[in-house]
């Protein structure tokens, strides 16, 4: 039994209500399966509403379900055998290249199993549609929002990338009915992220999703939601993995859009790798 945050769970146990023993057993019994849950994923395996799931988490002892993962992984990782890569029986650097690329393979190939063309398709006629297009994202997948800018600033100048949150939520207020914010997301689950969405839809904007999940806080205002294949535990914040999904979505995207809109993208392409041209050697 792993020690320390699982255990003050059980200790804890006699102190919850009905619903809370609920979520508790589900994660003393599916604890490594729960790592890799969105909230609204554990309040649905326990029949409960997201808002018991965040009482539960608070009452355990973590101000939030991200923190409550985070705990978690901790403690089972207390239990686990060391590091492959501190230790001693460690295969080598060759076999770390084959399995790291065989896991980037695989969370590709699992993103275009999840694909729908119809929710691209609809994305991309939204991006048509929209006088402007945002790219939000916080923390790492800040770069991926801003990696996404980049590649459609080459081809249309209505798209921009806002990195402050708190400047997110200012243009989420003026925006309307005809702009377009796309979030991205691994857990759909970040606090800035749901802030900005819930000011975006009083202002009746538009918005989509590129996210792990297919229910998450995030996923309650968006329109449309874009599933990328990586999974990302609570300690391995920062995975190569998810933001190549995200950026195979953005590519999708992109080439969907330039396909759509041919002849004044690859005008657009052309001027605008005129103007960087002097850049280069």
């Amino acid at each position: 039994m792993a020690s320390g945050f699982l255990t003050d769970i059980q200790l804890s146990y006699n102190q919850f209500t009905r619903t809370e023993k609920k979520i508790a057993d589900y994660v003393i019994k599916n604890s490594d399966q729960v790592l890799l849950m969105s909230i609204s994923d554990l309040a649905d395996a326990c029949q409960v509403a997201d808002a018991s799931v965040h009482r539960f988490c608070r009452k355990a002892g973590a101000k939030g379900y991200q923190e409550f993962k985070m705990k978690l992984s901790i403690s089972l990782a207390s239990n686990e055998k060391p590091d492959s890569m501190a230790d001693t029986k460690y295969p080598g650097l060759e076999y770390a290249l084959d399995e790291l690329l065989q896991n980037n393979i695989n969370a590709l190939k699992e993103t275009r199993r999840l694909a729908d063309c119809h929710e691209i398709e609809r994305t991309v006629r939204m991006m048509e549609d929209a006088r402007r297009i945002y790219f939000f994202g916080i923390g790492d997948s800040l770069l991926a929002a801003q990696a996404a800018r980049n590649k459609f600033l080459r081809i249309t100048n209505k798209v921009d990338c806002i990195q402050d949150p708190h400047m997110q939520a200012m243009v989420a207020s003026m925006a309307t009915k005809e702009d377009l914010i796309i979030f991205l997301s691994y857990s759909g689950s970040t606090k800035d992220n749901i802030y900005v969405a819930q000011i975006a839809q009083e202002s009746g904007v538009r918005m989509v999703a590129i996210s792990r999940f297919l229910k998450s806080p995030l996923t309650n205002y968006t329109d449309v939601l874009l599933l990328c294949g990586s999974d990302e535990g609570p300690l391995e914040g920062g995975s190569m993995g998810v933001k190549m999904c995200q950026m195979f979505i953005i590519d999708i995207l992109f080439y969907e859009y330039y396909r759509r809109n041919h002849e004044i993208s690859k005008e657009n392409n052309h001027k605008t790798s005129r103007a960087v041209v002097e850049k280069l050697f």
